[in-house]
């Protein structure tokens, strides 16, 4: 239930579905879109605004952040909401609530950087991205990492298999969809830049890395 959930995983619900919600208010939508949503670097463009006019739209810093609380519709804010209640608790009961909102955080900005990169260097396109995937895959290989032997499974393969199984399966196939550019529409590279950040700072926060922290995550 949302009244057990963590006080951090719960706030993050909370914010993405109203925001979400605001997203359907017709005059509202385009101004979001256009100054919260994840924009390429480089030159501004315009686009309709909704009301007959024109906005520039382009980077802005705070699109790192704000890119990760809007969606793209029902289906994607249903799957989101529900990999955030299933990964979120656990891990922010694991983490505490300061690491788990910094680590939730990370994970959405370098997922916003892979995408930028991927976007500058390889696809050149010009469109908006945003969701909380990226922050979520952070999420689940944290869950792996953490979970290794905890069974999971997928809705549509109920075969039983350890986290760190599900979790590695799922990079590797977003990696394909990615490479191959089969599922377009789908920030396949900001979903791998959330997982590959969050791994590292996890891998820091375990004393892992060459650079140790003052604290060592010991599970």
């Amino acid at each position: 239930m949302l009244y057990d959930l963590p006080p951090v995983t719960r706030a993050l619900l909370i914010a993405n579905v109203v925001v979400f919600l605001l997203e359907q208010v017709p005059s509202l939508q385009p101004l979001m879109i256009a100054y919260g949503a994840l924009w390429p670097v480089g030159a501004a463009h315009p686009m309709l605004n909704g009301s007959g006019g024109v906005v520039l739209v382009g980077f802005h810093f705070w699109q790192v952040i704000t890119y990760a609380f809007l969606h793209g519709g029902w289906t994607h804010i249903l799957f989101n909401m529900f990999a955030l209640w299933m990964f979120g608790g656990p891990i922010e009961h694991l983490l505490g609530a300061k690491h788990y909102t910094f680590y939730y955080f990370f994970c959405a900005v370098t997922a916003a950087i892979a995408h930028m990169l991927v976007a500058q260097y390889f696809t050149h396109g010009f469109y908006p991205t945003l969701g909380a995937s990226g922050a979520i895959f952070g999420l689940g290989v944290a869950f792996g990492v953490m979970y290794p032997r905890l069974k999971m499974f997928l809705i549509f393969l109920p075969i039983p298999m350890p986290a760190w199984v599900f979790v590695i399966g799922y990079i590797l196939l977003e990696l394909f969809l990615g490479v191959t550019g089969t599922q377009e529409g789908v920030a396949h590279f900001a979903h791998l830049g959330g997982a590959v950040g969050g791994f590292v700072l996890l891998q820091y926060w375990r004393g892992k890395l060459p650079i140790r922290p003052k604290r060592i995550l010991t599970r």
